[in-house]
């Protein structure tokens, strides 16, 4: 049973996005989204209902423009507040990996808490847009989350043609790669997983 639920609550105010997010990682995945984008609000709930995290996000932007800056500064307020929520990220497992399928897709994750961002994207899409989303944001969200969490990412298309089903594959891939990642290692609860006596 988990005693100290780890959360955080983060606004970021822009003059292109107005974003509030609020994270419970030992959650049970609920989540309440709301984006003005469909297909992110999509992505996002079922990142928290595949993490085990309760997610609520609120986010307005320019999406007169596009999705671009709305998707972006919602992957920074994420991470920002996985990174609150882990706090030194003393007793955690530090890694996470994922071989998910999606029907068709399949894809890999594996990720690093490591207190150095990096993204290895590897996902060539057959379609630029899914609906009215540019699939290139995908990468453009994970490349905001592993800034601000400072979280070292690999994610590789193995297979698949439909891109929303990659896409999918990709998000789901993440939240259990993260769930991973982040749970506490009962042997090591008061360890941070480091030589370096640091993560975060």
């Amino acid at each position: 049973m988990v005693i100290n639920m780890r959360t955080a609550t983060i606004a970021r105010k822009t003059n292109e996005t107005d974003v509030k997010l609020s994270l419970a990682l030992d959650g049970a995945g609920i989540a309440d989204i709301s984006t003005g984008c469909g297909f992110l609000n999509h992505m996002l709930t079922l990142f928290a209902k595949h993490g085990g995290f309760d997610l609520t996000v609120a986010a307005r932007g320019d999406t007169d423009v596009d999705f671009h800056h709305l998707t972006e500064d919602v992957g920074i307020v994420l991470g920002q507040c996985v990174k609150e929520a882990l706090g030194e990220g003393r007793g955690i497992a530090r890694y996470g990996s994922m071989l998910l399928p999606m029907d068709e897709a399949l894809v890999l994750v594996a990720l690093d808490i490591s207190g150095r961002a990096y993204l290895c994207y590897d996902v060539a899409l057959a379609s630029p847009k899914v609906g009215d989303f540019d699939t290139e944001l995908a990468r453009e969200f994970l490349l905001a989350l592993c800034r601000s969490l400072s979280l070292t990412l690999h994610v590789k298309l193995l297979a698949g043609g439909n891109a929303h089903h990659v896409i999918e594959a990709v998000f789901k891939g993440l939240a259990r790669a993260l769930r991973q990642a982040v749970a506490i290692d009962a042997a090591r609860s008061d360890e941070i997983p480091s030589t370096k006596g640091a993560l975060l």
